[in-house]
């Protein structure tokens, strides 16, 4: 539904609406831990069904859009609704028209994409879908905003202190996240994902190191600096923005623009479902009082991270103009 020029931009505002949703997420848990009697939780937990109506009545109101519309068969209603979203004439819409008519057509084509997907042809493209989610995942980012309270707490922060931090966290996701709107067609996909990926790495490193250099390996300690826990947070902070502007948004926008129509609804499942796999993974397998010992779930980070960017190095192509 995207204008062409502006399709990566405007894809990245999905991820942009998901940081709003954690900020938010961590704006309420810290104004309810101050509620007394402990029954702050009961009232952050439950006013998650507030967004929750507020999608189920919204959805009543969404119209189809002009892909939807010709996949019923219904093509002047779908000319007409691209009329409205592009706010422009007939005429100026005719080209972008029949594209869609004609991808609708080779659309209905395809019987078997699951079957077309285990092709030779589609190889990459497989491996694509699967890899992307995965390494999306495993960069740590989960371990991070799920249990940012628990970790600043362990670095030494106290309860109010350590809900906070993970505000400020919240908070440079969203921003960082606005970065990748200006530069995700400007600069390219190659160009960020790479960059994110060294900086990551590197401030994974860093964190690895500081918090090595005071718990060791028994996750107890006795004196913690305030400039220590507050460089801590810093390394954090600049390894979330890291994740913020290429892996967070692209890992949902490359898988979408790789995939050739013969193959695109089971691949965009895979890619969906990987995802949603590895992020349900990462947190029973984290538990509380693992965190204690951080550093070596680091060091395991640090090591798949190393073979996160030599794959989009080798095995994603693109440049200024096709920018995947």
């Amino acid at each position: 539904m995207a204008p062409y020029k502006l399709r990566g931009s405007l894809n990245v505002v999905f991820q942009l609406c998901i940081t709003i949703g954690i900020l938010i997420a961590n704006v309420v848990n810290y104004l309810t831990s101050k509620i007394e009697g402990g029954h702050g939780w009961r009232v952050s937990l439950g006013g998650a069904a507030i967004p929750a109506l507020f999608i189920v009545v919204s959805s009543f109101f969404l119209p189809n859009i002009p892909n939807s519309m010709l996949e019923k068969n219904e093509p002047e209603k779908a000319r007409a609704m691209l009329k409205r979203i592009r706010g422009v004439s007939d005429k100026e819409i005719e080209a972008e028209f029949k594209d869609l008519l004609a991808a609708s057509e080779a659309s209905k084509a395809v019987k078997h994409p699951w079957r077309n997907i285990k092709n030779r042809q589609y190889r990459p493209q497989l491996i694509m879908s699967i890899t992307i989610p995965f390494f999306q995942q495993f960069t740590g980012i989960n371990v991070i905003m799920f249990y940012a309270p628990q970790l600043f707490k362990t670095i030494g922060f106290g309860d109010n202190a350590s809900l906070l931090s993970a505000l400020i966290t919240g908070g440079i996701n969203v921003l960082a996240t606005i970065v990748s709107i200006y530069g995700t067609d400007r600069w390219g996909r190659r160009f960020l994902f790479l960059e994110g990926g060294i900086q990551m790495f590197i401030f994974q490193i860093l964190v690895t190191v500081f918090i090595g250099w005071k718990f060791g390996v028994s996750g107890e300690v006795t004196d913690l600096p305030k400039w220590y826990a507050g460089l801590v947070v810093f390394f954090i902070c600049v390894y979330v923005a890291a994740f913020a502007w290429p892996w967070g948004p692209l890992g949902w926008l490359v898988p979408s623009e790789i995939f050739p129509l013969e193959i695109r609804s089971a691949a965009q499942s895979i890619t969906v479902s990987v995802n949603m796999f590895f992020t349900f993974h990462c947190g029973p397998t984290i538990p509380y009082h693992a965190l204690s010992h951080e550093v070596w779930l680091v060091h395991l980070l640090c090591i798949l991270r190393s073979t996160h960017d030599p794959f989009c190095l080798f095995l994603l192509a693109g440049d200024q103009e096709h920018p995947h």
